[in-house]
């Protein structure tokens, strides 16, 4: 099943109360994973399972660990450091850290 044409955000919790937002179309790069397994052993606690995102091209408060829920969105809603001043987009490669004024 593919998202809807109008996605452009996504919307992770975690059950540790967690939040983020992750722009979408770095999402369907080749390297993102959503990792449920470890050396073939479900992904342990210690190592953020049950299901961990890892987006290696954006800054790594984006990819959550304990994955509860991930929401396709067509509308911004900002997470943990989001609201927190923190960047919606979270580019490494343009520093983009902090919110632009």
């Amino acid at each position: 099943m593919k998202p809807k044409s109008d996605v452009n955000t996504l919307f992770v919790q975690s059950y540790d109360g967690y939040t983020t937002n992750v722009p979408f179309e770095p999402c369907l790069d080749e390297d993102v994973l959503i990792a449920t397994r470890l050396d073939g052993q479900p992904l342990s606690r210690e190592h953020g399972g049950p299901a961990r995102m890892i987006i290696p091209k954006l800054y790594a408060w984006k990819g959550a660990k304990f994955v509860r829920s991930i929401q396709f969105r067509n509308s911004l809603l900002r997470g943990y450091w989001e609201e927190r001043g923190y960047s919606d987009y979270g580019d490494p490669w343009t520093d983009d850290r902090f919110q632009r004024a």
